[in-house]
């Protein structure tokens, strides 16, 4: 049986696969396994309800979704505070500024329109480990909650949810911005008004593009996986950096005054010898995943910085730093999170970040990004074979401990199977992209001919 929950929350297209009718008995689940604990046993003994964030970005699905989740959540005695249109790093940290047991989010993040997902934070803000998805998923099956009378919830308008959150990000950024041009892409999405306000506050001049959401042009075309708009209004406008946010804000990705991409790891870069240069950055030591440049691992050893990797996804991440208190982490896409500040990848946060740096020191943002040499990559997938026949496979083990050798520690290969595909990951870095495109194809044909069929 499929696991209902993903890599983070249930997605899927809205009004198909994700229903008001999954959405209500989401929230009903979650409000029997997220109202048990010592902070819900209190608040109930001081005859007060348990209370819930509730979040969406502005696609036109998370309107009904929303109201299907608060009708869930207030029919099983949760009080619901409705944040309204709002990016998932603003929801957890509202969780944990408000004190509720727990928040939800209705988002489907870079996905395109018709996609939705759901997604929950514990109380503190943090993401739920597996093993309570899992006891959510179990729970739908189970009895609700079924309280009459004055003990079902309230649903009220979060009114001061944006504002709460600003305040947060200009106590939580380094510096100001004064003198930098900064291209904002908001990728239509949730931070279309709140980033383009915090970086004007702290003195920079914005220009804007992807900040006109209507509801169904939410990552079209825009945002941090759609970086060429952004390269080519930075090059019109003559500005210093572009700053790219996805739909629910929880990534960045940058572009310099050239128009070059810089990517998460290069971001990580930048920021975890800032933040060690100011004693800041917590047994010098950096968490990323293992889909991280070996650039980055390079030039952190070089700045003696340790890189600790995980598996993919942020949560892991999170999981890792968490354990050790640890100050920063992130991935490759622009989820980069600042332990001090954030319990999940804030875009808004990072971009600001980086652009107070670039304006600390006074170097253009290619000339930070230089810190680290980023090796060519290539991740081919190679589609509809048996994932699960990856482990074990001697001729595949055999195929990549040869590419191994002929890359020494000039490269790398990693093979992984997919978490929700019938499909396996083949990625090779090298000091050339003829010899990674070379080898990653040559480890793509083994996997194909060993385990199934094609390549894309």
């Amino acid at each position: 049986m499929t696991r209902l929950f993903g890599t983070d929350g249930v997605r899927g297209l809205a009004n198909r696969e994700l229903t008001a009718a999954l959405a209500l008995g989401l929230a009903q689940a979650s409000a029997v396994v997220l109202t048990k604990g010592q902070h819900a046993d209190a608040r109930r003994r001081e005859g007060r309800r348990p209370m819930a964030v509730l979040a969406r970005d502005p696609r036109i699905s998370g309107e009904f979704l929303a109201a299907a989740v608060a009708a869930g959540l207030a029919s099983s005695g949760v009080d619901v505070l409705d944040a309204g249109v709002i990016s998932t790093p603003a929801a957890a940290f509202l969780v944990d500024d408000s004190g509720a047991d727990f928040g939800v989010m209705i988002s489907a993040s870079h996905n395109p329109a018709p996609d939705n997902g759901i997604k929950f934070f514990a109380f503190g803000g943090t993401k739920l480990p597996d093993e309570v998805e899992d006891r959510i998923e179990a729970t739908m099956d189970a009895p609700r909650l079924m309280p009459v009378g004055g003990d079902v919830g309230r649903i009220r308008r979060f009114a001061d949810a944006e504002d709460r959150y600003v305040v947060h990000l200009l106590g939580a950024v380094p510096g100001r911005l004064d003198g930098i041009h900064v291209v904002l892409d908001c990728a239509n999405g949730a931070a279309s008004a709140v980033s383009p306000e915090v970086f004007t506050d702290l003195g920079a001049q914005v220009t804007l593009i992807g900040a006109d959401p209507d509801g169904i042009n939410i990552n079209d075309g825009v945002g941090s996986t759609h970086l060429d708009n952004l390269s080519r209004a930075v090059l019109e406008h003559g500005a210093d950096v572009g700053i790219a946010h996805d739909g629910d804000a929880d990534r960045c990705l940058a572009v310099d005054a050239q128009g070059n991409v810089v990517d998460g790891d290069q971001i990580m870069a930048i920021l975890a010898v800032a933040l060690k240069e100011r004693g800041d950055l917590h047994d010098n030591t950096l968490v990323a995943t293992v889909m991280s440049n070996l650039g980055l691992k390079r030039a952190m050893r070089d700045h003696g910085i340790t890189v600790i990797e995980t598996g993919v996804g942020d949560r892991y991440v999170l999981e890792e730093m968490n354990a050790h208190d640890f100050s920063l982490g992130g991935e490759q896409s622009g989820h980069i999170v600042f332990k001090k500040h954030a319990t999940t990848g804030d875009g808004v946060l990072t971009g600001l970040s980086l652009v107070a740096e670039m304006a600390r020191t006074g170097k253009s943002l290619a000339e930070l990004a230089s810190v680290m040499t980023v090796f060519p990559q290539v991740l081919l997938n190679v589609r509809d074979v048996d994932r699960s026949g990856l482990v074990g496979d001697a001729v595949i083990a055999a195929a990549v401990a040869e590419a191994e050798t002929e890359l020494g520690d000039s490269g790398r290969v990693l093979l992984r199977p997919s978490g929700t595909e019938q499909l396996v990951r083949v990625m090779v870095e090298a000091a050339s992209q003829p010899d990674a495109d070379r080898i990653a194809h040559s480890l793509a044909e083994v996997v194909r001919s060993q385990l199934g069929s094609s390549a894309a």
